[in-house]
């Protein structure tokens, strides 16, 4: 028995308001556009996540949703998890051992450096910085969400916008 994990950046966010609460910033054009192509992408490469789980930042529940929604995922079962929101790799171990095993594969939604630093504890891949609305996908050789530890991954495909479409990426 394996269980999935996709990692999922949230899409390029908007800094154009001053003063504006990280929390709150939600997505720029360029976020809007990548996040449903991204989706549509994981759709054709047949990704069908059991449970999506997203910090509760607007960015990255803008993200979830349009991406979700490409996966046909309905959207009002996505769990939106504070601990998501400015997470540590032990506040990922948390979220994710407290999963089902129910569900062998779970998607999550949030933020670097936290989403980076998690998958290089999870694969020992040097993977360096997952660029907005970049998706990774870890196969664990585990029965239960709660044997996730570190060393136990195995990297199977990282893709974000420049790669699949050459769109410009700065992040």
């Amino acid at each position: 028995m394996s269980k999935i994990l996709y990692l999922a950046r949230h899409a390029k966010s908007d800094w154009s308001i001053p003063g504006q609460k990280d929390f709150e910033r939600e997505l720029n054009t360029r976020g809007l556009t990548d996040a449903p192509k991204m989706g549509r992408k994981l759709h054709e490469m047949q990704v069908l996540p059991d449970l999506i789980l997203s910090s509760p930042a607007v960015r990255a529940k803008n993200t979830a949703e349009l991406m979700a929604e490409q996966l046909q995922y309905e959207l009002d079962k996505i769990v939106f998890d504070e601990e998501l929101y400015e997470a540590s790799v032990r506040n990922l171990m948390a979220v994710i051992s407290r999963v089902s095993s129910e569900n062998s594969k779970i998607m999550i939604f949030g933020h670097n450096p936290s989403l980076t630093y998690f998958a290089e504890y999870l694969t020992k891949e040097v993977i360096g910085n997952i660029p907005t609305s970049g998706v990774l996908e870890i196969s664990l050789n585990i029965d239960s969400w709660e044997e996730v530890s570190g060393e136990l991954g195995k990297l199977n495909w990282f893709i974000y916008p420049k790669l699949v479409f050459g769109t410009e990426e700065e992040d």
